[in-house]
């Protein structure tokens, strides 16, 4: 199990191992080991499991899976009551011996040694930038004779006028007047502080913390590592603030639009590639990028209504992708335009010369989303795709007749299942994303299309029942 795993077991007493992997959707599933049951011989052959339960994945007839523990991801589980580290897993299929092609994590893994191979670049860089909602009170049904949802802060501008025991203090954000305001009008300041010393303690490279636009809305800043690695950071950081908020007795959603009429959440996605431990985006092409850099761009515009799959995998992440909220809908890019889909940040560094991609939504899963990203940019690259001339001009007071010219991500979940279809080539090359994985994804997300798009809305009954 390596001298890590066996020095923390020691070190803080450990008393269960928690192996951890991820469904197709980003869900974290775990099975916790009594520390005794734990040996090297864990760590090298692994763990069977039944696969069948798990959305997407195996048969009954064809369930026995197996989890290879990864004692390089080992964490000290800062939330449980009797001490526990946390393992992320690798799942194989033991007949074949080799990664499941429908496990995120082995994908991601496939998609770094794609890179490799390709001999364009060693290393690909991924940094998120994933904002959540902290609500105090949730409440929803969805029922044959009732559909509603509920949910409240004390941050919502509508409390303003309501009764508190021992009074309305007052303080609380506008609507859209959330940015970095101090408290007592940012009423989050010292939960999220205690979820950026978690993710320390657990050995992710913290920044910042801050407020974003919407009352109640929160970003929390990690640096940037490997695929692979930051995808990993992604769930711990994910694992964290849904904790750390019920510790405080609210809950934390990554949902991308939970509430009407303001901004919804994003992942901006920061990525480069590197050769020889040199920066290979910086160069004396536009924004002082490459031309390496731009035909990346190129794959990211392309094919990135396919992307929209991964990168914004549910119904509700359409409702943030519309004009009006600092949405990034054009598949554009500019050097300060955020209303397109790729902006480059300015830095005066070669070695910070990168992408941000900015349509990706938290709710994705980030080793499938980062995975399919870099497959779309190698891709560019390969082919030379020439993503037009850069987009300068701010967008958002573009006219419906402009809007219309110019290319779009996805405004459905429909819609980018339907583009993945057509386009995924660019991802089977390597054998990164199998065919069967694809298809097999298309199905499992059609079935909550289906479900959303077959249920009446509140707002129909508004609109329409007296009609």
């Amino acid at each position: 199990m390596g001298n890590k795993v066996f020095d923390l077991i020691q070190e803080h007493d450990i008393q269960y191992i928690d192996v951890r992997f991820s469904d197709m959707k980003g869900v974290w599933h775990h099975m916790a080991m009594d520390v005794s049951a734990v040996d090297q011989k864990m760590f090298d052959e692994g763990i069977m499991f039944d696969g069948s339960s798990i959305p997407g994945w195996k048969a009954i007839h064809e369930s026995d899976m197996k989890l290879m523990p990864d004692a390089q991801s080992v964490v000290v589980d800062p939330f449980t009551a009797q001490p526990s580290l946390v393992v992320i897993c690798d799942v194989v299929d033991p007949i074949t011996g080799k990664p499941y092609d429908r496990d995120p994590r082995s994908i991601a893994k496939a998609a770094e040694a794609y890179v490799r191979s390709s001999h364009i670049a060693e290393t690909a860089y991924f940094g998120p930038e994933a904002e959540f909602f902290i609500f105090d009170d949730v409440r929803f049904a969805h029922n044959q004779d009732h559909v509603f949802y509920r949910i409240d802060s004390e941050e919502l501008p509508n409390n303003s006028g309501r009764d508190y025991e021992g009074g309305n203090l007052g303080h609380r954000p506008s609507a859209k007047g959330g940015y970095f305001p101090c408290a007592p009008v940012d009423a989050l300041v010292d939960i999220r502080a205690e979820m950026l010393s978690r993710m320390k303690e657990m050995g992710i490279p913290v920044e910042k913390h801050h407020h974003e636009v919407a009352p109640a809305q929160c970003e929390l800043g990690i640096l940037y590592g490997t695929l692979v690695e930051t995808a990993d950071r992604m769930q711990l950081y994910k694992y964290v603030v849904r904790n750390v908020a019920q510790s405080y007795n609210k809950t934390a959603t990554f949902m991308a639009k939970p509430m009407a009429g303001d901004n919804g959440s994003g992942m901006h996605v920061h990525q480069s590639l590197w050769k020889n431990g040199q920066p290979m985006f910086a160069g004396s092409e536009y924004a002082g990028l490459s031309q390496e850099a731009l035909w990346y761009i190129g794959g990211i515009i392309k094919h990135g209504r396919a992307i929209n799959a991964f990168t914004n995998p549910t119904t509700n992440s359409y409702k943030r992708l519309i004009p009006g909220f600092e949405a990034p809908v054009v598949l554009a890019y500019s050097s300060r335009n955020r209303s397109v889909s790729c902006r480059i940040p300015h830095y005066e560094s070669p070695k910070a010369k990168r992408v941000e991609v900015r349509f990706p939504d938290p709710t994705a899963n980030p080793y499938l989303a980062f995975a399919a990203m870099v497959m779309a940019g190698l891709d560019g690259i390969q082919n030379k795709i020439d993503p037009g001339a850069a987009m300068d001009r701010n967008l958002y007071d573009a006219s419906d007749e402009e809007m219309k010219s110019l290319p779009t991500v996805c405004s459905s979940l429909r819609q980018a299942l339907d583009a993945l279809e057509k386009d995924h080539t660019f991802l089977t090359q390597g054998d990164v994303f199998s065919q069967g994985m694809i298809e097999s994804y298309i199905a499992m997300k059609m079935d909550e299309v289906k479900m959303y798009e077959t249920s009446p809305h509140p707002v129909e009954y508004k609109l329409y029942f007296s009609a």
